[in-house]
């Protein structure tokens, strides 16, 4: 989600080609208008070289912002400030082009993209609080009220449209980032298995070197230890020999039985 924070933070969500076309060929369509106005209004014409210049100035700042927005909260806010004076002043000086406010739109458009949290929310209750403000104020208020309000629509839907395809881009960054972290946990814990079952296989050698010592190798020392004794009563009392081969015998059979339990146990367990 958008941070809530009163700290303003500059938004790098980069403009789609279709609006910014079509927020440019709106801008046109209103300067364009703006000449065709002071065409029928005679008593007018005086002011159309100032109308043309602060529409000119709007559409090149305007077109810089787009392109090369401001590095800076202040340099946004400043900036933002320029035009709505500049609309603003419009308005005042010809109060019968009623739809000069129509120039906020672009404005929304442009808070949306490059603010976030409350300072978007700010700027753009104050697009339309102007968007109405002077109209009202001048004269027709109602009439003037009732031609505000599809451009207040408009600031308002714009705007909310830029918040909603910045809300699904993080979302889906974060779903990116967060299925980007389960694979390498994923590796990680892959790598942690193999190293158990190398921990498990050595602790396996280790305990069959353990019986080995302990069992077939008691029985080898035991064996070599009758074969001593057997090799004695050659000498001295050869009647009892038998009875020591026999043991001899039963000590190499139970070492020849613990040798297979052992290397049964080595053999790789089928899958």
């Amino acid at each position: 989600m958008l941070s809530k924070s009163s700290t303003p933070k500059v938004n790098r969500f980069l403009p789609g080609r279709t609006i910014v076309i079509i927020l440019f060929l709106f801008t046109a369509a209103v300067i364009g208008r703006s000449a065709a106005w002071f065409a029928n209004e005679p008593e007018h014409q005086f002011l159309l070289p100032w109308f043309m210049g602060m529409d000119a100035v709007y559409l090149v700042l305007f077109s810089w912002m787009m392109w090369r927005p401001a590095a800076t909260s202040l340099g946004l806010y400043l900036y933002f400030f320029v035009q709505s004076a500049q609309i603003v002043a419009m308005v005042v000086l010809a109060p019968g082009m009623d739809f000069t406010p129509s120039l906020f739109i672009p404005l929304s458009y442009q808070a949306a993209i490059h603010l976030r949290g409350r300072p978007r929310q700010v700027w753009i209750a104050i697009f339309l609080i102007l968007n109405i403000i002077p109209l009202v104020l001048i004269q027709n208020p109602l009439r003037n009220l009732a031609l505000g309000l599809p451009n207040m629509a408009g600031i308002l839907v714009l705007s909310a449209y830029i918040s909603t395809s910045q809300e699904e881009e993080i979302i889906y960054t974060q779903s990116q980032a967060m299925l980007a972290e389960l694979k390498e946990t994923n590796r990680q814990l892959e790598a942690y298995t193999r190293q158990i079952d190398e921990l498990a296989a050595i602790e396996e050698r280790n305990r069959l070197a353990r019986e080995l010592h302990d069992s077939v190798s008691q029985t080898i020392f035991s064996t070599i230890l009758n074969i001593r004794t057997t090799q004695l009563l050659m000498e001295r009392d050869p009647s009892r020999v038998p009875a020591q081969l026999k043991i001899l015998g039963e000590l190499a059979q139970s070492a020849l039985s613990d040798m297979r339990g052992l290397i049964s146990q080595l053999r790789p367990k089928p899958d």
